[in-house]
């Protein structure tokens, strides 16, 4: 039987504000809080509230036959938290119907996996944690940033105890074998994948209300009968979307919502049914190996990372915030270690791309160009980086720092345990004055 999974990416960063050279040293607040809270509402009334209220009528409305998967970076979580908690409480009301998975993903939506192995491993786990925390579900698939992929990062992702992934069918890895089946990886065989089909998934995500297109209009019926004309032993059709198709990208008005509530009524009456990635990946055999010597992704024709490091902008950023990493993470300072999540987020560097500039994608940036995202980054990241250094400075290697702050570790362990043990002795010497008081009242009574 044939299965359609969706699954949908929501990720929200947290947008820096303009920040000059002179602010350096002054200024150690970097976000725009203003843009972050209207933008997010706004794509929250017109995408996240409806659609969540959509799928929850699907779901309710076919019994649980309708199925759908989400992955939610943390940061975006954070803001809707801050911003519209009613999109969180859609999504708690679909996780109680028992039908809608959650994966998990870097917490930053950040580039991690390509930099720095520890903290990609730290921010998967905060972000299942995370999950687990607001919808009471476990996360067993995993989902890289923008369906980053490669054998390497399947060795992390395998050794951090996964064993099933999604990730881009891209066509120069796959050849002429098709998306439409499991796969595994090929230096860790215990990790299953699951891929996107770019063409039906492209067909909504892009070309849905594009009059140009040779196949416009697209109604439920006709795609229904493309994936049902796919090969009978191609059982698995991954369709793979940014959440904001629905409403955001393809507003309202081009009738995505109503394309979305035909399709289970067409999909059932041939034949088809909706799994989830986590169900998908349980009940098939890999067929083959996928080898991916080189990173793939989801982004542009290319399906590579030249979208966050396809020029020397980007790759001095990036080069510059992951050699601070180590002593980040050896920090306890809150606020240090919150602003070295949000700078993370792979937005920061997709704005420096020379890719996109002057072409539709570059309106998705809220900068005049990739020079003046660089600019105000680096000058972001250089407060960011002075604030890391006046609490370990650059004269203390990492091993002496990291030896020191063990120290002082287990000396503060030590302090509390003998607190501890303070305070038991001072208990009982209490419980026995009370004794004692006790034994002369009966004494005097007798």
């Amino acid at each position: 039987m044939k299965n359609i999974c969706f699954y949908f990416q929501i990720h929200q960063p947290f947008r820096l504000k303009r920040y000059r050279f002179f602010n350096i040293g002054r200024d150690h607040y970097y976000f725009d809080d203003y843009a972050n809270e209207e933008i997010l509402q706004q794509i929250a009334a017109r995408s996240y509230v409806p659609a969540n209220r959509m799928l929850l009528d699907l779901i309710n409305q076919y019994k649980g036959k309708f199925k759908v998967a989400f992955s939610i970076s943390g940061v975006a979580l954070e803001q809707m938290e801050i911003f519209a908690p009613e999109v969180i409480d859609g999504f708690r009301e679909l996780a109680k119907t028992g039908h809608v998975e959650f994966l998990t993903e870097t917490y930053a939506h950040s580039l991690a996996s390509l930099f720095d192995p520890e903290e990609f491993r730290n921010q998967v786990q905060q972000h299942a944690e995370r999950i687990e925390m607001l919808f009471g579900m476990k996360p067993t698939v995993l989902r890289n940033t923008e369906l980053i992929y490669s054998d390497e990062i399947a060795e992390q992702v395998y050794d951090m105890g996964y064993t099933k992934m999604i990730t881009e069918g891209a066509k120069h890895v796959l050849g002429w074998k098709s998306p439409n089946y499991v796969y595994h990886a090929a230096t860790r065989p215990g990790l299953k994948l699951l891929l996107k089909n770019s063409r039906f998934s492209d067909d909504i995500t892009y070309r849905f209300s594009n009059y140009s297109w040779h196949e416009y209009p697209l109604t439920a019926d006709k795609f229904i009968a493309w994936i049902a004309a796919t090969p009978p032993e191609e059982e698995l059709i991954n369709l793979f979307m940014n959440y904001e198709t629905l409403g955001n990208l393809q507003p309202a008005h081009t009738g995505i919502f109503e394309f979305f509530k035909a399709l289970p009524r067409f999909a059932f009456e041939n034949g088809i049914g909706f799994t989830t990635p986590g169900e998908a990946l349980d009940s098939h055999e890999a067929i083959d190996s996928m080898l991916v010597p080189n990173t793939i992704s989801w982004s542009d024709e290319e399906r590579d990372v030249s979208a966050w490091l396809g020029n020397k902008l980007q790759q001095s950023a990036l080069k510059s915030l992951y050699e601070v990493g180590e002593r980040v993470r050896l920090c306890t300072d809150r606020r240090l270690k919150q602003d070295w999540i949000y700078l993370q987020s792979s937005d920061h560097f997709y704005y420096m791309s020379t890719k996109h500039f002057g072409s539709g994608q570059s309106q998705f940036s809220p900068y005049m160009s990739p020079y003046d995202a660089f600019n105000n980054y680096m000058n972001v990241l250089s407060d960011f980086i002075a604030r890391v250094r006046a609490q370990y400075p650059d004269t203390v290697d990492n091993e002496e720092l990291n030896a020191l702050l063990t120290i002082i570790h287990n000396q503060e362990m030590e302090i509390k345990r003998l607190q501890s043990e303070l305070k038991t002795v001072i208990g009982t010497n209490e419980e026995l004055l009370v004794e004692k008081g006790k034994g002369k009242t009966t004494q005097k009574e007798k």
